[in-house]
């Protein structure tokens, strides 16, 4: 087992974490708008989510991974490509945040639960995020693929939820920043450009 990947891939998943997205502009937003509760139930219900795509990609990769061993490296580069293509895709976005109260409706807190979990489980990019992110990790010549993928997986779901916790419970904070600061839009653009090439270049080079 090599230590060293697995730390390295905690602190790749805590960039992206930190990295502004759907799931994690919609937990602030509703941080933000209705409170902490509100935005602890949406983190969980997505990080329970997760457990759904590390299952699919556990065992349709790890059949793939023992059949030839080249494959390896295409993963990898997939990898690669698809952190280019989220860089692409933030450089090209014209508006990072919407802090629209009306976007967001007051709901329990077991409707917000289930709504992070379905949101996560029907987004297929969730999958195919992994695909491209944990082959880069795996960790181990002896132990098997499936385990090593729940291993990562677990890593990712807690890492996650330390980060989302984190920034729903300085959501007022952050909304301050948003009122009174007109360019932070502009550097969380960037950081977030930053943040999926640097992890490109992790997955390139990482082994």
């Amino acid at each position: 087992m090599d230590l060293e990947i697995l730390i390295s891939f905690i602190i790749a998943t805590a960039t992206l974490a930190i990295a502004p997205g759907p799931d994690t502009m919609f937990v602030l937003i509703q941080s933000i708008t209705y409170g902490k509760k509100q935005g602890i139930a949406i983190v969980c219900g997505l990080i329970s989510g997760c457990l759904i795509h590390t299952t699919l990609v556990a065992f349709g990769l790890s059949s793939f991974i023992k059949s030839k061993a080249e494959l390896l490296l295409v993963l990898k580069l997939f990898g690669v490509g698809y952190m280019l293509y989220l860089a692409y895709g933030a450089f090209k976005s014209t508006k990072v945040l919407n802090t629209d109260k009306q976007a967001v409706k007051r709901k329990s807190l077991w409707a917000l639960f289930k709504q992070g979990f379905i949101m996560n489980v029907i987004n297929p990019k969730v999958s195919i995020f992994f695909m491209a992110f944990f082959p880069a990790f795996l960790y181990s010549q002896t132990q098997s693929l499936v385990l090593q993928f729940y291993t990562l997986g677990f890593l990712f779901m807690l890492t996650s939820f330390i980060i989302f916790s984190m920034l729903v419970f300085f959501s007022s904070s952050v909304a301050f920043i948003l009122k009174t600061n007109t360019r932070f839009e502009f550097v969380i653009k960037w950081a977030q450009i930053l943040i999926f090439l640097g992890i490109s270049f992790f997955i390139l080079f990482i082994n």
